[in-house]
C-alpha cells in the first residue's frame, strides 16, 4: 500500500473548509456534542492498491449511520434477500431519517428503507447469532474484514446514544408489535448503538469503499469478500437512500454512491475506480456533513465521477 499526501486535495479543503462554521455537530448526542467542528479530511482509496489523503485524516470517529450499509451487507448474507426486503422496504422516502410517520401509515406496516433508523434497526434485528455477544462479534469481525483493521467501538458514544435513544426505541416497540423485530428490544438497542459506534478513521473508510466499488473484491488481495450481487444492492441503496433525505439533491451534484453519519463521516464510491472517506462533523440541517459533501461535489467536477 501506498499512500501519500495530495496537494490538490488539500487545496479543495482549504476552499470549502468555511463551510464548517454554517453547520453544527450532533449535539443531540451528548458524546458527539464534544467533536470538533473544524476537522476536515478526505481519503481516496485507489483500486490500484495506492492511497491519496489530505486534512486531519488519522482523526477517529464513530460510524453512526453509516454502519446500515455494512450491517445490510452482512444481513443480506445471513438471511438472504428475499427474507430480509419481506420485513424492510426499498424505497427512498423524502422524511427525515428518524421519523415515524411512514412506519404508521404504511400497510404492510414495515419500514420503508433500510437506510432510515427504523429500516436499521429492523436489518440489525435480522442478524444471526445465539446471544448478544456472538451477534455483535460477528458484525465486527465483518466490518473488521472489510477494512483489514483491528477495530472497536467508543464505548461513551455507545453509551450516550443507549440513554437518550427514546425515539429508536418507540420504533422497535411500534414494529415488535407489527412483527415486523423478535426478541428483546433493549438487547437490540444495545446491538445497535454499538455498530453505530465502531470507530475508524478515513483510511479505513476509504478502503472499505474501495470493496464496494470493486464489486465486493479485497482492493489489495483481489480476495471476494461480498458476493457481487450484495454489493450492487448496497451501492443502489446508497444512491437512492445514503444521504437521509437530501439523497436526491446529493445524487444531482455528485453523482455517486455515498452514505453519511451524524458523526460527520461520508463513505463514497466511484464504481470500479475509488472509495472515498471523508470527515467533518458539522453539520447541515439535514444531517449530513456541510463541507464534507461540498468537496465531494468539487471532487466531482474535477475528476468527472458522476455515474450518470
Amino acid at each position: 500500500m501506498t499512500c501519500q499526501t495530495s496537494d490538490e486535495l488539500q487545496s479543495i479543503i482549504n476552499e470549502v473548509h468555511s463551510l464548517a462554521e454554517e453547520g453544527k455537530v450532533a449535539d443531540y448526542i451528548p458524546a458527539l456534542a464534544k467533536a470538533n467542528k473544524q476537522d476536515l479530511a478526505v481519503t481516496i482509496y485507489k483500486s490500484n492498491n495506492e492511497c491519496l489523503y489530505a486534512g486531519s485524516y488519522t482523526k477517529k470517529f464513530t460510524l453512526q449511520s453509516i454502519s446500515k450499509v455494512l450491517v445490510l451487507a452482512l444481513a443480506l448474507q445471513d438471511r438472504g434477500i428475499d427474507y430480509v426486503f419481506k420485513r424492510v422496504g426499498m424505497e427512498p422516502t423524502g422524511d427525515p431519517f428518524n421519523s415515524i410517520s411512514k412506519l404508521e401509515t404504511s400497510i404492510p406496516s414495515k419500514p420503508l428503507n433500510p437506510m432510515i433508523n427504523a429500516g436499521a434497526l429492523a436489518v440489525t434485528n435480522m442478524i444471526k447469532g445465539e446471544s448478544l455477544h456472538e451477534k455483535w462479534a460477528r458484525i465486527l469481525n465483518f466490518v473488521q474484514c472489510l477494512s483489514k483493521k483491528n477495530l472497536t467501538y467508543d464505548i461513551e458514544v455507545a453509551n450516550s446514544e443507549l440513554e437518550t435513544a427514546w425515539l429508536n426505541r418507540s420504533l422497535c416497540y411500534f414494529m415488535k408489535q407489527h412483527q415486523v423485530i423478535t426478541g428483546d428490544v433493549e438487547e437490540l438497542m444495545m446491538l445497535y448503538t454499538k455498530q453505530c459506534a465502531i470507530e475508524m478513521d478515513c483510511f479505513d473508510l476509504a478502503r472499505i469503499g474501495a470493496v464496494f466499488a470493486l464489486n465486493g473484491m479485497d482492493p489489495e488481495t483481489g480476495e471476494r469478500l461480498l458476493p457481487i450481487q450484495i454489493a450492487r444492492i448496497c451501492k443502489t441503496f446508497m444512491v437512492t437512500c445514503g444521504m437521509y433525505n437530501a439523497s436526491g439533491e446529493f445524487a444531482i451534484k455528485v453523482g455517486i454512491p455515498a452514505k453519511s453519519g451524524v458523526s460527520g463521516g461520508i463513505l463514497a464510491v466511484v464504481p470500479d475506480q475509488y472509495g472515498i472517506g471523508v470527515f467533518g462533523p458539522s453539520l447541515d440541517e439535514k444531517g449530513n456533513s456541510i463541507a464534507g459533501i461540498k468537496l465531494l461535489e468539487e471532487l466531482a467536477k474535477r475528476f468527472d465521477f458522476s455515474i450518470f
